[in-house]
């Protein structure tokens, strides 16, 4: 189990996050304000089954549930943006790397590859070998 201090400091990016934006702010305090409103249409002195009852048939009920539940959507793809991001950066990175590396050593076209990657980096004049025996006596 996760100690207080690294729930902490897991939550910070986002308290962080929450603070510089003001977006993710009236997100957060709009659905917040609308659960409440909610909650206290539902439970003033209501059963559990007449609050559930209610929440099937009152339209207006259903419409600030559903406006609560978009804000805290909102906040939420607030939050998850930058993340997303830098994944997909790390991603197409990763993506290149394989591509590069599976053309440059692929048995049918790598030779060939390598040879006119070699010839752009080194010059066409420049004799550059790679350690193996070419039938030259040393």
């Amino acid at each position: 189990m996760a100690s207080a201090k690294d729930r902490v400091s897991d939550a910070a990016p986002y308290v962080k996050r929450a603070i510089q934006d003001e977006e993710l702010r009236e997100s957060l305090k709009s659905a917040y304000a609308t659960a409440r409103s909610v909650y206290g249409e539902l439970l003033g002195g209501r059963t559990v089954t007449a609050a559930a009852t209610r929440v099937a048939s009152d339209q207006d009920i259903q419409e600030q549930l559903r406006s609560a539940i978009e804000d805290l959507r909102s906040a939420a793809d607030r939050i998850k943006a930058p993340q997303e991001e830098a994944k997909k950066g790390f991603n197409a990175s990763l993506l290149l790397v394989g591509i590069t590396l599976g053309i440059l050593f692929n048995p049918v076209t790598g030779p060939d590859t390598r040879r006119w990657l070699k010839g752009k980096i080194f010059g066409s004049d420049e004799e550059f070998g790679y350690g193996g025996s070419n039938g030259d006596a040393a």
